[in-house]
């Protein structure tokens, strides 16, 4: 009777894989599991550049990599969008891209030099139960690096490593549930109608602003947040609601700097009827719309002296009076409060109330400015890079040597909102030069923005007749 035997390469790929089976009994953070899974299989097949993409929402979300541009972390690769990609899901098992594939490849001028082509390709689909999780893919700058015995060993490896990443997955999961972690990531990025905005960093001034949103966030105490204009103090404030207890409630934001000084009550509080001139029906006010929810009010510090009397009795009452009326409203909310004004110096000055400060400010958090962040701000270029570059259909978009440097230099006074608006900016001009473009290329960025010295930065010679790379002026102002 003939017996079934192990092929040479499914021996090696348990072999790689038996240390991770062992990690399932150990509590580890699912990073580290995903980056012992890349670890396992870079000793099975050598490899420039790995990633391990988790499925989600029809993006493929960099969950781990190895020899990639620190900003492909924080990319999502629409898989409509990436033929390649779309190409090793569809497929029943590992794919070997030829090294003269027409299709685009989606980690272009994020692997290695920007003077070398990537050469060979590979990936393959991790499924469970007939399920795609996500994808496993492999690069190399040598041309034939790849063989068929390497296409074999990665299918072998994808069938174990599907399971002992779902595993790992669900012992987390397990973990977050007993700690009583209300985690909301796929609400939180994904709304019905459009992504929301993540928060994006591994700095440690960033890490320990994330500590301390996931502390308070389950509490219902008052939050006040500050910061510099542009740090990004709305996404604290829908975390904080996204993690609490009343995430599944209404998240109401008003931004007091935008209220007319006369309607400030009425929208805050309602009117009734012919409380004012043009107020032909009752209407609710924030407060109420946002009841048994979170309310956000954006810069509080705008806030007319009158009006900080009436919120400092709503607060302390836990009841409101519409515009026009003497009918008590109860009112059930979470309340959360930004600015980019020193709220003590203004106490001091006379401009707000020193009761209504203390009560805003139960629990302060402050957000760093970019500055403060220098390891994040490449993750975050590269996130909006690629949200830029797809909204504006760009096939690819990449930062050369001194661009990096160069983001990475400035002061940033805008903080993050400026650098987003300055990667929209790069998308629409590299959008311009593809189209006088033979093939699809690798572009460069153009950005306006100056070294900290003050002097301009500019490319090298580019050694690649496709790829533009145009000098970067100084900004106007500066010498």
């Amino acid at each position: 009777m003939k017996k079934d035997v192990i092929s040479t390469h499914q021996l090696n790929a348990l072999h790689a894989l038996l240390p991770l089976l062992g990690d399932l009994a150990v509590e580890l953070p699912a990073e580290q599991r995903y980056y012992r899974v890349l670890g396992a299989l870079r000793e099975l097949v050598p490899s420039d550049a790995l990633a391990l993409l988790r499925l989600e929402q029809g993006e493929l979300v960099p969950v781990a990599a190895h020899g990639l541009a620190s900003d492909a972390m924080a990319r999502r690769y629409r898989v409509a969008n990436h033929p390649r990609l779309n190409a090793i899901i569809e497929a029943q098992g590992a794919v070997l891209f030829p090294p003269n594939c027409d299709l685009p490849d989606p980690y272009d001028g994020l692997i290695g030099s920007s003077a070398l082509p990537v050469h060979d390709c590979m990936g393959c689909a991790l499924r469970i139960n007939d399920k795609t999780w996500g994808v496993l893919t492999l690069d190399a700058l040598t041309v034939g690096q790849f063989t068929e015995q390497d296409l074999q060993t990665v299918e072998t490896f994808a069938m174990f490593a599907a399971a002992t990443v779902v595993a790992a997955s669900r012992f987390d999961d397990l973990l977050r549930t007993v700690a009583g972690e209300r985690k909301r990531a796929e609400a939180y990025r994904l709304s019905a109608r459009r992504p929301k905005p993540e928060m994006i960093g591994n700095s440690d001034s960033f890490r320990q602003l994330i500590s301390e949103i996931d502390l308070v966030a389950s509490s219902d105490l008052t939050v006040l947040i500050t910061g510099e204009t542009g740090v990004g103090k709305e996404l604290v404030a829908q975390r904080l609601h996204d993690l609490s207890a009343r995430a599944d409630k209404p998240f109401i934001t008003v931004n007091c700097a935008a209220l007319p000084e006369h309607l400030v009550e009425s929208e805050l509080f309602g009117h009734v009827r012919g409380a004012f001139s043009g107020a032909i029906e009752n209407r609710l006010g924030k407060f109420e719309v946002a009841s048994t929810g979170t309310l956000f009010l954006d810069e509080i510090g705008e806030l007319p002296l009158a009006v900080q009397a009436t919120l400092l009795r709503v607060l302390q009452g836990g009841q409101l009076q519409r515009v026009g009326s003497d009918k008590p409203h109860v009112v059930d909310i979470r309340l959360i409060a930004a600015t980019n004004r020193d709220l003590a110096e203004e106490v001091r000055t006379g401009r707000f109330r020193a009761d209504l400060y203390h009560r805003l400010s139960v629990y302060p958090l402050r957000v760093p400015s970019l500055r403060e962040r220098q390891d994040d701000i490449m993750l975050l270029a590269g996130a909006f890079a690629e949200e830029k570059r797809w909204r504006v259909g760009v096939p690819s978009l990449r930062f050369s040597d001194s661009a990096r440097q160069a983001l990475v230099g400035y002061s940033w006074p805008g903080n993050i909102r400026e650098l987003e608006h300055l990667m929209a900016r790069a998308a629409l001009k590299a959008k311009k030069r593809a189209a006088s473009l033979k093939r699809q290329s690798v572009l460069s960025l153009e950005l306006r923005i100056p070294r900290s010295s003050g002097h301009p930065f500019h490319e090298h010679p580019a050694t690649d007749s496709t790829m533009i790379r145009p000098p970067i002026p100084r900004l106007s102002g500066h010498p």
